[in-house]
């Protein structure tokens, strides 16, 4: 009687420590910080250097930021690099402590193998990024060449990036007759055909639709700087706030943190734009916030008087 007595607590004892391991390896992951790498430029400068590791930690989420930067860098340049092993990238990082080292004379080969990367993302130089037969058929050896590289459990990203403001006057603006919808069409419709044609990539990111959003609202076309890049404080927050939702999976509206500068009418304004092109990536959504009142067309919206 006493040995079955104590088979049976062993048994029950394994049971409790078998759940405890399991317990402490669900716990291990949820700690572990999602670590995100840009093989971009200054689109992806704007994009994830800036408010997108604060959003994750106001939600409890540690990150890895790494962005490969080159001003204004084509796929066919990161393509070349990559071939030569060209030691041409300013190699920007945010540890989880959220501080940023700059590594000047970086290559691709060295950033890909630098951390356990989770994601990493693609993008189109802005001019053609609206331009699909410009991808190929630097993007595909690009892809081949990354796989290479990181673990087979790596996702890729294809960054949807945004058109420019209606004054630009960016010379790359000729491509789509200097006119604003017709570039944005451009660029989903690319993003689209990509998605069906790319069996590679895991996310599409749409920056360049949440923007288009928040263009609808009162903000207007005031989210860029200089025409083409984003503006400083709305405008990357805009872009932060998609990312945050795509890579988490949770919606943004609502989430504590925001750049000083920003009322309550403008944060509500890029994290519902954000949010509503998550839900609908390649299609424009209007936002309208009035004072204290919010509500959203496409989004399903109507609270506050």
């Amino acid at each position: 009687m006493q040995r079955k007595r104590f088979a049976i607590f062993s048994r029950g004892l394994a049971l409790v420590l078998s759940l405890m391991l399991v317990l402490c390896a669900q716990v291990a992951f949820a700690d572990r910080p999602l670590k995100l790498l840009a093989i971009g430029n200054s689109f992806s400068e704007d994009a994830i250097e800036q408010n997108l590791f604060e959003l994750a930690a106001a939600a409890g989420h540690q990150m890895v930021i790494g962005n490969m930067y080159i001003g204004g860098c084509s796929l066919e340049r990161h393509w070349g690099n990559a071939q030569s092993n060209k030691p041409d990238y300013d190699y920007r990082k945010i540890g989880i402590d959220g501080k940023m080292t700059r590594t000047a004379n970086y290559t691709l080969d060295k950033a890909l193998r630098d951390e356990q990367w989770d994601y990493v993302s693609l993008q189109q130089v802005s001019q053609l990024s609206g331009m699909y037969s410009s991808f190929q058929p630097h993007l595909d050896s690009l892809i081949a060449y990354v796989r290479a590289r990181v673990p087979a459990t790596t996702k890729l990203i294809w960054h949807v990036t945004w058109a420019y403001a209606q004054n630009s006057t960016h010379g790359g603006f000729a491509n789509y007759d200097r006119n604003q919808d017709k570039m944005y069409r451009a660029i989903v419709e690319g993003a689209q055909r990509l998605k069906k044609e790319n069996a590679q990539f895991s996310l599409f990111v749409p920056v360049g639709t949440a923007i288009q959003n928040a263009r609808t609202s009162f903000v207007g076309d005031h989210l860029n700087r200089d025409g083409f890049h984003l503006d400083l404080v709305l405008g990357r927050y805009t872009a932060a706030c998609t990312w945050f939702e795509c890579l988490f999976g949770t919606k943004v509206v609502g989430n504590r943190y925001a750049p000083k500068g920003l009322n309550k009418a403008q944060i509500a304004v890029a994290q519902w734009a954000a949010h509503l092109a998550v839900e609908l990536p390649f299609e424009c959504s209007p936002v309208y916030i009035v004072n204290t009142a919010t509500k959203v067309s496409a989004g399903g919206l109507v609270e506050k008087k």
